[in-house]
């Protein structure tokens, strides 16, 4: 069976969030199963594993999109040193950015992606078992097949679709349409929600099945979905939850390289508290005291408008006898004031950016993770944790409430129910209590690194899903 996954994002070529990490995995743990043959396909970035990679040049061609005649190449890596094919598709001024998203004309972008490798695999009569489309920004591909003619050598090609977060919903007025390949004009109802076109709309209307990255996110989309709650509830015979999962080769924290101490669940204690001891020199923080961390997008769904005064409340009522990092970039005020926190409070510390290896040794060190999410459709963050056995404090919402059980019912977390600061702090509060309780903490540093949450079970069942 010959799977093609398209996707905006892929670890470590292209990440922005968790749709890299699951597109580099998946396939990855798919490619492991007999007779599976799964492959990937992005757009080109200038970032630097293109340059560190040989690729060779499989199609070069030309698309119309509107009044323009844009080149398209395919380039696929040359060693397959991710684990499966890999093919990046380049259109000069388009699709060659240093960045996935943030530009002007991204609906131009990722209308082209989609044209672009339709158009490659038509002309080269390529015909996958399985085109499995990852978010909105390829949430066209399902309809493209199946009603424009250009592509009607992969008319019938079954397609699957994920919904890795339903807030992305691609939405552009119906002026878009001329620069859409030509397509039966009598099935524009199949790309139209509201009276514009939706991309992740149509991505539910026209694929074969979708999923989302946990069973608890999808039945929170049936009464939550920006106004796509009533399209998901007819489509429901279609819908599919399956949990992420974590390459547990690159979450390794025996073999990590990016850790200072590499530990397993024998020596975890000790080797924990040296890279703690380590990285609170670096920042300033005190390593005698309980390290909290947040790791995360500066985005309201992630809750992060929240860690402001989580960290000056929670500092001010505990005296002192905490410490907070955070690790993470995005809206401006919130990373202002935490600016401002960071010189304010010895107790906290601030990195700005996207840093991959620092984000390890944080995982690694610290004693409890904050997921504050209002949304979270599955969250990796808290499997990172759980991984290098570090107590996850989360909201208990989608896939986070399907890893997390809260340690007062035998889990191996910290819940709480409604993203406030309030609940967070008296979270915060239980967590304090808990880390006074050496032993208890130390059974739930070895019991957490023992959870299974590799990719190998969700790998099958997409490849079930695929069969059926």
């Amino acid at each position: 069976m010959v799977i093609y996954h398209l996707s905006t994002e892929c670890y470590p070529v292209a990440k922005v969030g968790g749709l890299a990490d699951v597109v580099g995995a998946l396939p990855k743990y798919q490619n492991k199963i007999k007779d599976i043959d799964a492959k990937v396909v992005m757009p080109w970035y200038n970032k630097s594993f293109v340059y560190d990679h040989e690729f060779d040049i499989v199609f070069d061609g030309f698309i119309h999109q509107g009044g323009n005649m844009l080149q398209v190449q395919v380039l696929k890596e040359k060693s397959n040193v991710l684990g499966f094919e890999l093919y990046m598709v380049k259109i000069p001024g388009l699709l060659d950015r240093d960045n996935p998203y943030g530009y002007q004309d991204e609906n131009f972008q990722f209308i082209g992606f989609q044209h672009g490798v339709l158009h490659w695999l038509s002309a080269m009569n390529i015909r996958p078992d399985v085109l499995h489309c990852h978010d909105y920004h390829t949430g066209l591909v399902p309809f493209m097949i199946e009603y424009c003619p250009e592509f009607s050598p992969l008319k019938g090609v079954k397609t699957v679709a994920t919904i890795h977060n339903g807030e992305y919903q691609g939405m552009m007025s119906w002026e878009m349409a001329r620069y859409l390949p030509s397509f039966d004009q009598y099935k524009w109802g199949l790309m139209d929600w509201n009276g514009l076109i939706n991309p992740l709309a149509s991505m539910i209307k026209c694929a074969n099945a979708f999923t989302t990255v946990s069973q608890g996110y999808l039945e929170e989309l049936y009464v939550s979905f920006r106004g796509l709650e009533s399209l998901i509830r007819d489509e429901f015979g279609k819908a599919y939850g399956i949990i992420n999962g974590i390459d547990t080769e690159v979450w390794n924290p025996e073999t990590d390289p990016m850790l200072d101490f590499n530990f397993n669940i024998k020596n975890a204690v000790e080797q924990k508290k040296k890279g703690k001891e380590k990285l609170c020199k670096e920042y300033g923080l005190k390593p005698e005291l309980p390290l909290f961390a947040f790791i995360g997008r500066f985005a309201t769904e992630k809750g992060a408008d929240l860690i402001p005064d989580i960290v000056w409340r929670s500092i001010k009522q505990s005296y002192g006898a905490l410490n907070i990092m955070v690790l993470g970039s995005g809206n401006s005020y919130i990373e202002n004031k935490l600016k401002e926190y960071d010189y304010t409070y010895t107790n906290f510390a601030l990195d700005v950016g996207y840093k991959e290896h620092l984000s390890h040794k944080i995982y690694a060190s610290a004693d409890f993770l904050l997921m504050p999410s209002r949304v979270e459709p599955c969250g990796l963050n808290q499997m990172y944790s759980m991984r290098y056995g570090t107590v996850p404090i989360v909201r208990y919402t989608g896939g986070l409430r399907d890893t997390v059980e809260d340690i007062s019912t035998g889990g191996a977390g910290i819940n709480f129910t409604y993203p406030g600061v309030d609940d967070v702090i008296h979270a915060m509060n239980r967590a304090l209590m808990l880390y006074n309780h050496k032993d208890v903490m130390e059974n739930l540093i070895h019991s957490n690194m023992n959870f299974d949450f590799s990719w190998e079970k969700s790998a099958e069942k997409y490849i079930a899903l695929y069969k059926n």
